[in-house]
């Protein structure tokens, strides 16, 4: 039997769910239920009513999986799989925030861990980022975080002014501009799209920045055969995988997320087999942190 086939098995025998973030290595991809973006993972594990739910991605998405479906066991194969970004944003810290914005609305990116969640108001996603910022009256002022880089590059859209926190992802920031117009060098009739979480100056050199799960429609959709991909490397799998007659390029170096490579098929086995690990929360936590994703999620689609 080979490893694949065991998960299924054991998948079955436990009426599990398997979700997968775009990012995560392929082959975990490929034995997932479903994969996508942060905002398509938070609706699926709202809506999946298993008992079980095995979350390959990082720390943060197996949190709101939880949060969402509170009756199931969710278990996060690698406890170690985090999220720098989600980590630059305390609850304390937002706490102590509120003393100098005290009406201001708090907005943060889904990135963010359970207990900073319990002390916002509403959640969003690349994904979804504008619809939520615009259903916020024009004379509120926002307090958005953890990213900089995504409010910012949201604000100057929108024409929204932001209070930022001073956070971002680590392996979208370090992208530059240069990065782009290497590749734009080598593919000059590749269209090129990027994640916004990358800084404003670099997104600005790129035709479109959107989520993966909009890059991803995106690409299905066009008209255009050749792409240069400038966000984390693992979203290639299923480009190519669901776009056979198209060409893909990324950018130089890759952009690699070791958090995001470190869940491993044998780890979702282990974790089918042995139930690890589970995530557990507080339930005072789990009460305060779930408003602002639910907020999110019943806002009408656009």
């Amino acid at each position: 039997m080979t490893l694949q086939e065991e998960i299924l098995k054991l998948k079955e025998q436990y009426n599990a769910v398997i979700l997968a973030h775009n990012y995560v290595d392929g082959a975990i991809q490929d034995i997932a239920d479903f994969s996508g973006d942060s905002l398509e993972l938070s609706i699926r594990a709202k809506n999946v009513k298993a008992p079980v739910i095995v979350f390959c991605g990082v720390r943060f998405m197996a949190e709101t999986a939880k949060l969402l479906s509170p009756e199931s066991t969710v278990l996060l194969p690698n406890p170690d799989a985090g999220c720098p970004m989600a980590d630059m944003a305390s609850a304390s810290g937002v706490c102590e925030m509120r003393k100098r914005y005290p009406d201001a609305v708090y907005c943060a990116y889904v990135n963010s861990t359970a207990e900073t969640k319990s002390q916002i108001d509403i959640c969003c996603t690349s994904g979804n980022v504008e619809n939520v910022l615009n259903s916020i009256p024009a004379e509120k002022e926002i307090v958005f975080l953890p990213d900089r880089n995504l409010g910012s590059n949201m604000g100057a859209k929108l024409n929204r002014k932001m209070t930022l926190w001073d956070g971002c992802c680590p392996v979208h920031d370090a992208v530059t501009p240069d990065h782009i117009r290497a590749a734009r060098a080598l593919h000059p009739d590749a269209e090129v799209l990027i994640h916004p979480e990358c800084r404003p100056e670099t997104v600005a050199e790129c035709d479109k920045a959107m989520s993966t799960g909009g890059i991803l429609r995106y690409v299905k959709e066009s008209e255009k055969t050749e792409f240069i991909i400038a966000t984390e490397y693992g979203i290639m799998h299923r480009l190519q995988k669901e776009n056979p007659g198209k060409t893909f390029y990324h950018i130089d170096p890759p952009i690699i997320c070791h958090d995001m490579k470190k869940i491993t098929l044998e780890q979702v086995r282990d974790s089918l087999k042995y139930g690890k690990t589970e995530v557990v929360l507080s339930a005072d936590v789990m009460q305060e942190a779930v408003k602002p994703i639910e907020k999110m999620i019943a806002l009408p689609a656009k």
